[in-house]
């Protein structure tokens, strides 16, 4: 960027994108002063090296702004929490919820937390996410199959694509 050049000859394309030609860096620092912007080498390794009259922060900043926009692929990671004792209404409730986060494109982590000794009937867990995941087939497919962890056990679905 600027003084940072090395290379005595440069191909300088211009901030509206049109080719200026191959001039010194003297010349390019010149042009670029005069409109206001910094020359910035792009394409080091070409011979000659291309350089463009660019505003640099606007251009870090928009790199940075692509860099972000990529993390966020795939939808978030929404959770929902069953007992093993649930009672039926509140069942169908949760499961709508689920059935809406899956149909906004977002995974969900549903579990079920068993206390004291529901822990010695896990087949009621098991059971119990059988049935959400027949309930969401038609927007949702079981990305990991339930497993425990701890005092939970633990299931993740994705949307269908």
């Amino acid at each position: 960027m600027n003084d940072r050049i090395r290379a005595r000859e440069i191909r300088v394309i211009g901030p509206d994108g049109e080719q200026l030609g191959v001039m010194t860096v003297r010349d390019a620092l010149l042009r670029a002063q005069e409109v206001g912007l910094d020359l910035v080498e792009v394409a080091p390794t070409s011979v000659p090296p291309v350089c463009r009259i660019m505003d640099y922060g606007k251009y870090k900043y928009e790199l940075s702004k692509k860099g972000r926009g990529s993390h966020h692929k795939g939808g978030d990671l929404k959770g929902m929490r069953f007992s093993p004792k649930i009672g039926e209404h509140d069942f169908q409730t949760k499961v709508k919820h689920v059935h809406e986060f899956l149909k906004d494109g977002n995974k969900v982590r549903v579990s079920v937390w068993f206390r004291g000794r529901e822990m010695a009937y896990p087949q009621r867990g098991h059971q119990l996410l059988q049935r959400v995941t027949e309930m969401v087939a038609d927007v949702g497919v079981v990305e990991r199959p339930p497993l425990f962890e701890g005092r939970n056990m633990i299931m993740i679905l994705t949307p269908k694509r």
